[in-house]
């Protein structure tokens, strides 16, 4: 292990953000035409791009999954819809998506959220809708060190045995200790 691995030594998650679709963009009132992309922001230094939709009008899909490391002091994830010409490349909508929306106590480690947002143009005028769905992942070394292991039959000798006065050469779990003993 390098001691310079970020992931290994703070307290980082893998993010996984699946960018569905927007609704109803405008630029200055009209409809958009085309080119339109998602940049998803987790700090100023590291995000994620969605391919250039080039077909949908004011109404693009990527369904294109993007993945982050997020620390866990993040307090919300920035969903930016960008629409590009030859010379511009231009912020059309944005949308502050907070971490707690899918992480936190009442969602498991892996749990696959569908969010919606409304957009915010530059002015602070509502400008359509992002569609995205989220997973949160613990990192793999974490993941390793939750790992259980079930015993695979009752006579496994990884389970410990109860101290139980036996009834009939069974005890009161219903185990037959008598025939895990032949083995």
């Amino acid at each position: 292990m390098s001691p310079f691995n970020l992931t290994e030594t703070s307290s980082f998650h893998t993010l996984e953000i699946t960018v569905l679709s927007c609704e109803d963009l405008r630029v200055n009132g009209r409809s958009v035409k085309k080119n339109t992309c998602v940049v998803v922001r987790t700090d100023p230094l590291n995000f994620r791009e969605t391919t250039t939709d080039t077909e949908g009008g004011s109404y693009p899909s990527w369904d294109q999954k993007l993945t982050l490391d997020m620390s866990i002091r993040e307090t919300c994830i920035t969903l930016e819809v960008h629409c590009r010409t030859l010379s511009v490349d231009r912020i059309i909508g944005s949308a502050r998506m907070p971490v707690s929306d899918f992480m936190g106590g009442y969602f498991p480690e892996g749990y696959l959220s569908f969010l919606s947002y409304r957009l915010k143009d530059t002015k602070g005028f509502e400008n359509g809708i992002i569609n995205v769905s989220v997973r949160l992942r613990a990192p793999e070394y974490l993941a390793r060190k939750k790992k259980v292991i079930l015993p695979e039959d009752k006579c496994s000798t990884s389970r410990p045995a109860l101290a139980l006065p036996a009834m009939d050469g069974k005890n009161y779990d219903g185990v037959d200790w008598y025939s895990c003993s032949k083995y």
